[in-house]
């Protein structure tokens, strides 16, 4: 199960709190089935392994997925089964009915969770399938307390032949007991002996209800008297020896139910291992299906997750922020951050209460969310990278303990954060340089963030500082940026603005709020006329630079597009001067075939010559045809160079485990043994002969799972070739395999006309077909039929 131990460096210690990050897991507790889940929720933490990150996301995008397509995962409450596994791992030690009730639940939770996945729904959701799979099932477990145990959570009757028999017997005695009683109380009640409650109950014997000066009247055993001693509860002497009867009955079933319950743990005690498994499958899924109900609340998505830092949000929310809203039916504003090139710093201005805080919080936020696993509100298409660090100097930081005021408490942070940022770190500040005259904590903030910034950090800061806005037009890495507010209404609007920094409105707002004009005037004064133009200078500036860096990056998409053309027209070019020679190669070699069938009659023709004594003329005949053959020859020779020579200098020769593939494209194998100008490689399935001339080197493939291979020539493998396979049921890798092999063996026996069927289901495996052929050097034309032949189930293919 996941504990709360992460690699990340988070400073400070409750940084967790300062982003909210804890409210989150509070959410997620509230959707847990089992006290196990809301302990394992509370303990996640964000990761830096990146295959950790994209498995549990891809878990929960399957678990969503799941549940949109009304898929009911059987998962449901469940108890914490620790003490009882430790119990029953104690020899001879026999656990309550109670506690077997509760592993009975556990194993058939489990039973039920795996029966789920059924072989579609295994290729459906096969990252929630790789959790079940290595599981091992054993029905005989549950089966095993089903014979003990009824659908109450009771002993059976029938457990045991033995207790079967005392049952009955129980039964019996119990009938006689009321019979007799009856009578009994018939009896006494003529005789007014008995008061009007007849009957009761003492020390677990069935007794009559006796008026004191009767008492002595009835034979039996007094059991009780009531509180005023009026009354005494006595057993009858007529059905003393039945109840004991039942007594010895009952004492010899609870010594059955004891042993037929110890041998119920001995044979579940060889299992604890496996039964702490189902438990520990039951908290992940519980887990997993406790951040997709939560993503669902607040629309959250799975994107892209690179392997190093980036920050690229589309339409993200703060993700508390927007269930707060939607409760309220009250719209929630996304915002876009696209950190793109050299900016890696947003320095973020505007208003008070326009949403810097809450832009900021929210991006540091969901960092922390996706790399504890779960989903973001945010567009599919966002990317998100991985920091190694996450830093945050957020709110009052006033210690009284420490003796420290909110600045200097502020300033610890700053240096903290320069000791230990470097390129792997996302920062996060509010309010960056507050707390202090504003022209000194002006000029400190912008030397701090002159050092964050040589130490290549990713980070957001919010400020009203003109220095820092100015520093960060200045400053390669640093990109400006701003809440937009409406000056008509002077009212927030709560967008975020890249390139362009904000100003915090303050003699609008201030207007609004219905101070004089006389103190606003002498506060104009005093600010000064150079200082009013500053932000507006800044804007103008940043928009002219915007312009110019978007206009460069048209430019520089326009010369990668143009010499991508002209890439694909040299190799196009290069491919048809290779095809031309190769059909020259392909005539000379039929010429020079034929020169060789008709060498018979040359031979014949100059004989003739001979015999009629004309040696001259026989001479000059062979003489042509000798030259006339060697020139062909030399041609045949030149072009075979020219075509099935390496066409890249890097080429290396071919050596025995190298991993190659034909020319004309299709999988790669790996070459066993050279044999002069042949190899023997192992493709797939098949073991070929192949002519070095038509190999070239390639990367090593993917492992696939190791299958006996046949050994074959390449005409031979051809002879029995099948246009036709049947893909439906196997997993993806495996189908893939199969249609890598198909589609080379298609190659090699000159077949154009091919058909996969992979059945309809949720088309992960048609996508993937498609996907494979993609990735040959074909001019093939790929298409469904129509749907009495199979429709989108069937794929069809001409390779021209």
């Amino acid at each position: 199960m996941e504990g709360r131990q992460t690699d990340m460096t988070l400073i400070p210690q409750d940084l967790f709190q300062k982003l909210e990050f804890d409210k989150i897991l509070q959410l997620l507790t509230k959707h847990c089935y089992g006290e196990l889940g809301k302990a394992a929720v509370l303990e996640l933490a964000p990761q830096t392994d990146v295959q950790w990150i994209r498995t549990r996301l891809g878990e929960v995008e399957e678990y969503v997925l799941a549940l949109d397509e009304g898929e009911k995962l059987p998962i449901a409450a469940y108890d914490n089964l620790a003490e009882e596994l430790r119990y029953l791992e104690v020899p001879d030690y026999v656990l309550s009915v109670e506690a077997l009730q509760r592993i009975h639940l556990s194993l058939r939770l489990t039973a039920a969770l795996i029966d789920f996945f059924s072989p579609e729904r295994q290729e459906a959701y096969p990252q929630l399938y790789e959790l079940i799979r290595p599981v091992p099932v054993d029905p005989a477990l549950a089966e095993a307390i089903d014979e003990v145990l009824d659908e109450e959570g009771e002993i059976r009757p029938d457990a045991s032949p033995e207790l079967l028999r005392i049952s009955k017997s129980i039964l019996a005695k119990q009938k006689e007991l009321d019979r007799r009683f009856r009578q009994l109380v018939n009896t006494y009640r003529k005789q007014g002996w008995l008061t009007d409650n007849v009957e009761s109950f003492r020390n677990g014997r069935r007794v009559l209800s006796v008026p004191s000066e009767h008492k002595r009247k009835i034979r039996g055993i007094i059991h009780d008297e009531s509180a005023t001693g009026k009354t005494a509860f006595i057993e009858p002497e007529g059905v003393i020896d039945i109840n004991n009867d039942i007594f010895d009955l009952q004492s010899e079933e609870k010594r059955e139910i004891y042993r037929i319950l110890k041998a119920l743990c001995a044979t579940l005690r060889p299992c604890v291992p496996q039964i702490r498994a189902y438990q520990e499958l039951l908290v992940r899924f519980d887990v997993i299906q406790a951040k997709a109900a939560l993503a669902r609340r607040m629309d959250a998505k799975k994107p892209t997750v690179l392997d190093k830092p980036h920050l690229g949000i589309a339409e993200g929310y703060h993700p508390l922020l927007y269930l707060h809203n939607k409760e309220r039916e009250k719209p929630t504003i996304s915002f876009d951050l696209q950190l793109f090139g050299a900016n890696r710093i947003l320095v973020l201005s505007g208003p008070n209460a326009g949403g810097k805080s809450i832009t900021m919080k929210g991006v540091g936020l969901m960092q922390l969310m996706l790399q504890a696993g779960l989903l973001v509100p945010a567009r599919e298409e966002s990317e998100f990278g991985l920091f190694q660090k996450l830093f945050a100097d957020i709110g009052d930081q006033q210690s009284i303990e420490q003796d420290l005021s909110t600045y200097s408490s502020r300033l610890q942070n700053m240096r903290r954060f320069l000791e230990a940022a470097d390129a792997h770190t996302l920062v996060v500040i509010d309010e960056f340089g507050s707390g202090t005259d504003p022209q000194m904590g002006g000029a400190i903030a912008e030397a701090i963030l002159h050092q964050l910034n040589r130490r290549k950090i990713y980070g957001i800061v919010t400020t009203h500082y003109s220095n820092l806005k100015i520093f960060a037009f200045k400053t390669k890495g640093l990109v400006n940026g701003s809440m937009a507010f409406d000056k008509d209404t002077l009212s927030p609007t709560y967008q975020l603005k890249i390139g362009k920094p904000g100003s915090s409105y303050a003699f609008e707002i201030a207007t609004q709020s219905g101070l004089k004009e006389n103190i606003l005037g002498y506060a104009k004064k005093r600010m000064g006329k150079s200082d009013q133009a500053v932000d507006e200078l800044l804007v103008d500036l940043q928009r002219e630079r915007q312009e110019l860096e978007e206009r460069l990056n048209r430019l520089t998409g326009q010369e990668e597009k143009l010499d991508k053309l002209i890439k694909n027209y040299e190799h196009m070019h290069r491919e048809l001067e290779h095809r031309r020679k190769r059909q020259k190669l392909e005539s000379r070699e039929q010429q020079l075939q034929s020169a060789a069938r008709d060498n018979k009659e040359l031979e014949r023709l100059i004989r003739e010559i001979k015999e009629e004594k004309n040696l001259e003329k026989a001479k000059a005949l062979a003489s042509r045809v000798r030259k006339d053959r060697k020139e062909l020859t030399e041609q045949v020779s030149q072009l075979r160079e020219e075509v099935y020579r390496p066409r890249s200098k890097q080429e290396k020769p071919i050596e025995v485990g190298d991993f190659v593939k034909m020319r004309s494209g299709g999988a790669s194998g790996v070459v066993e043994a050279l044999e002069k100008n042949k190899a023997i490689v192992q493709m797939g399935l098949m073991r070929m002969t192949v002519p070095l001339r038509d190999l070239q080197p390639a990367n090593a493939p993917l492992d696939t799972q190791g299958q006996r291979s046949v050994q074959t020539d390449m005409v031979k493998s051809t002879a029995a070739f099948n246009s036709k396979i049947d893909i439906r049921g196997m997993r993806v890798e495996e189908a893939l395999q199969m249609v890598e092999d198909f589609v080379d063996q298609a190659l090699l026996a000159n077949a154009t006309q091919l058909e996969v069927i992979h059945g309809k289901g949720t088309g992960v495996l048609r996508k993937a077909v498609h996907q494979k052929l993609r990735e040959y050097d074909l001019n093939m034309e790929v298409w469904h039929p129509s749907p009495e032949r199979g429709g989108d189930g069937v794929t069809l293919i001409e390779i021209a």
